[in-house]
This record gives structure tokens, C-alpha cells and sequence, in this order.
């Protein structure tokens, strides 16, 4: 049985009221739902899709903040 890994999630939500998810450890990894719980599921179903796309493991990451920044 493969070990959990727990990922930071960034979630934003778009002009049309979709909540829209990115996964900064895994390249590409985004998806969205109409809801919080859509949302979380798809995450999980996203996460499993972009893990076998990394041959040399997924590195270590430690979350350190959330900046919105006007520019």
C-alpha cells in the first residue's frame, strides 16, 4: 500500500462563482467545481492523475504563505 502525502492546495473562486484549485507540486495540476465538496473531490481525482506524471518523485514542499499582492 502506497504511503498518503498531504499537498497544498491553492483555491480561487472565478467571475462565474467555479471554485478553481491548482496543486503547486504538481505541474499541470489544476481542476474546478461548482462547489467546496466538487472541488475537493476532484482535487483528490487530479492529484491521482498527476502523480504518475513525475519520474523523479514529487519534492518536499513546505507551505509558507498565501500572498495577494496589488500590483
Amino acid at each position: 500500500m502506497s504511503e498518503s502525502r498531504v499537498f497544498t492546495v491553492i483555491v480561487e473562486q472565478d467571475d462565474a462563482g467555479w471554485y478553481v484549485a491548482s496543486v503547486p507540486a504538481l505541474r499541470g495540476c489544476h481542476t474546478q467545481g461548482a462547489t467546496l465538496d466538487e472541488l475537493l473531490a476532484n482535487v483528490r481525482d487530479a492529484i491521482a492523475l498527476c502523480l504518475p506524471d513525475e519520474p523523479d518523485g514529487v519534492p518536499e514542499t513546505r507551505f509558507v504563505a498565501v500572498w495577494r499582492v496589488t500590483a
